[in-house]
C-alpha cells in the first residue's frame, strides 16, 4: 500500500492524496488549488491520475481547497461514493454550486474581452449543473460511525474543530494480512473556540498525514479576540460610525454574530443593528442551525437560555437577501455592523459597502483573517491612503483594524500536542498544507519532542506504508 501526495503539498491550498492498495484507488480530499490563475487552471482540469481509476474519496471539510475540484472530478469519469459528515455533505452541495457560479461568470467576462480581440470562447473548469451532478455523490455519515470506502478500509470520521463538519479521518488499511493504522488530520481547529466542539486528539496510529499551516506560530486566545472585537465596536459607535467587516462565508460571519449575539446579550456593547450581507453565507448559517449536534455544550446551553433559542439569531441581527436589501443599508444614517463577504474584500457586496463607507474617519474597516497580497484587504492592512475599488480610487479615511485571533488552523502549541498523542505507537508523520518555513519550524518542534521521522512530501511524492 502507498500513499501519493498530488495537492497541499509544499503549500496550503489544493489537499488532494491518493491511498492506493488492494487494485484500489482512494483520494482524500479533492480541493482546488489556488494560485496564479493559468496555473492553478491548468493543475486544477488536469488531474495526475485517470479520474476513473478513483474508486472512493473520503473527504475531510467543505472548504473550497479541499472539496471544490470534486466537480470536475466527476465530470471526467469518477462514479463512486463521496464520503463525509452529514454537515459536510450539505456545505460542499452549497460551496461548490457557488464556486460554479463565480467559474461561470468569471468566463463570460472573460470571453467578452477574448471575442474584442477576436480570439475563440473558453470554457469554465466546471458549472453549477456540474456541480449539482457531483453533489449525487455525496454519502453523509456520522461522526465515529465505520464505514468501508474501499475494500480493506475501516474509515472513521473523528471531529477537527475547524469548521462545522469537519473531521480528521481514522483509516484502519489492510492488505494480503497485514493491517495499518493511519489518520488524516484534514485542518485540525483550536481548543475553546466557539460554537464547535474541540478537536479530537489521535490514538494508537501507526501514521500521520497532518497539516502544518501555522507550525511556527502561537495564536493568542480566543477570549483576547473577543475583548478586541468588543473595544472597535464600543469605540466606533461611540463616534457615531460603521463597523464593516470583510469576511469569509463559512466559519468566520458564523463566529462573528454568535461573538456579537454574546456581546448585546450581556450589555457589553451598544443595542445596534447587525447586517450580514452574503447570501452564501445565509445559506451557510442556515446549515449551521440544521447541525446544532456539530455543537459544543456551550453553545448548546446558551441556545437553551435564549428567548428564541438561538445561537445565530437575534433581534438586532438581519440576513438580507436581496440586492434592494443590501443597498438599503448604506441609506442607514447612525451606527451599525455590517459583515459581508468576501473576506479578502476581493468580490461581491462587501466592495459596495467599502466605497460608499471608506472616506468616513468615524466608520471602522475591520479585518478577522490573514489577507493575501495583492488583495484589497491586504492593502488596507498595509495602511494604504488611497485604494482601488471598481476601478475608482478613494482616500481611506475610515480606521482600519485588525484582529487576530480567530484563526480556525491550530497554532504550533496544539500542533506539537495534536502529534505527541501519537507518540509511542506513531512510525511516520506526513506534513502538508503548509509553506516550507512554517513546516520546517513544526518539524524542530516536533524533533524537540522526541518524534523524528517526519516528512514533508514533494508534490507527487509516492511513499509506501
Amino acid at each position: 500500500m502507498n500513499i501519493t501526495f498530488h495537492g497541499a503539498a509544499h503549500t496550503v491550498t489544493g489537499s488532494r492524496h491518493l491511498i492506493s492498495m488492494n487494485g484500489c484507488r482512494m483520494l482524500l480530499d479533492c480541493g482546488l488549488y489556488q494560485g496564479h490563475r493559468k496555473n492553478a487552471y491548468e493543475r486544477n482540469l488536469n488531474f495526475p491520475f485517470p479520474p476513473e481509476s478513483i474508486d472512493a474519496v473520503v473527504l475531510s471539510h467543505a472548504h473550497i481547497d479541499h472539496c471544490g475540484n470534486l466537480p470536475n472530478l466527476v465530470l471526467q469519469g469518477f462514479g463512486g461514493r463521496i464520503h463525509a459528515t452529514h454537515a459536510t455533505t450539505h456545505l460542499t452541495d452549497i460551496m461548490t454550486r457557488d464556486t460554479g457560479h463565480i467559474l461561470e461568470y468569471d468566463v463570460r467576462f472573460l470571453n467578452k474581452k477574448r471575442a474584442r480581440r477576436g480570439l475563440p470562447p473558453v470554457k469554465p473548469m466546471y458549472t453549477i449543473q456540474d456541480a449539482e451532478r457531483a453533489a449525487w455523490h455525496l454519502q453523509g455519515h456520522n461522526y465515529d460511525q465505520p464505514f468501508e470506502p474501499i475494500p480493506g478500509v475501516i474509515a472513521r470520521l473523528i471531529e477537527a474543530g475547524h469548521i462545522l463538519g469537519s473531521a480528521g479521518e481514522l483509516l484502519e488499511l489492510e492488505e494480503h494480512g497485514r493491517k495499518v493504522r493511519l489518520m488524516f488530520s484534514g485542518d485540525i481547529g483550536r481548543l475553546n473556540m466557539p460554537l464547535l466542539r474541540d478537536p479530537v486528539l489521535p490514538d494508537n496510529i501507526d501514521y500521520l498525514i497532518m497539516e502544518c499551516t501555522y507550525g511556527d506560530r502561537i495564536h493568542q486566545h480566543p477570549d483576547k479576540a473577543y475583548e478586541e472585537l468588543q473595544a472597535v465596536v464600543s469605540r466606533t459607535v461611540s463616534r457615531g460610525g460603521k463597523v464593516i467587516i470583510p469576511s469569509f462565508a463559512v466559519g468566520r460571519t458564523q463566529t462573528l454574530v454568535y461573538y456579537l449575539h454574546e456581546m448585546i446579550k450581556h450589555s457589553e456593547i451598544p443595542r445596534i443593528p447587525v447586517f450580514v450581507d452574503s447570501p452564501l453565507a445565509i445559506n451557510v448559517t442556515d446549515i449551521f442551525r440544521q447541525h446544532t449536534e456539530c455543537f459544543d455544550t456551550e453553545t448548546i446551553d446558551f441556545m437553551r437560555n435564549d428567548p428564541h433559542g438561538e445561537a445565530l439569531g437575534f433581534d438586532l441581527l438581519s440576513y438580507t437577501r436581496s440586492v434592494e436589501e443590501s443597498k438599503a443599508i448604506n441609506r442607514i444614517k447612525g451606527p451599525v455592523i455590517i459583515i459581508s463577504a468576501s473576506g479578502m474584500a476581493e468580490a461581491g457586496r462587501i466592495l459596495h459597502h467599502l466605497k460608499n463607507n471608506i472616506g468616513n474617519p468615524k466608520n471602522t474597516i475591520l479585518i478577522t483573517s490573514w489577507v493575501a497580497p495583492h488583495t484589497l484587504a491586504r492593502r488596507l492592512v498595509e495602511r494604504d491612503k488611497r485604494v482601488r475599488i471598481f476601478g475608482e480610487k478613494y482616500d481611506v479615511k475610515a480606521e482600519v483594524a485588525k484582529i487576530n485571533g480567530l484563526s480556525a488552523h491550530a497554532g504550533q502549541d496544539f500542533l506539537v500536542r495534536y502529534a505527541q498523542a501519537a507518540k509511542g505507537r506513531v512510525r511516520r508523520i506526513f506534513l502538508v498544507h503548509g509553506e516550507p518555513g512554517p513546516a520546517q519550524a513544526l518539524t524542530e518542534k516536533l524533533d524537540e519532542a522526541g518524534l523524528h521521522d517526519v516528512l514533508y512530501p514533494e508534490l507527487g511524492q509516492q511513499v509506501e506504508i
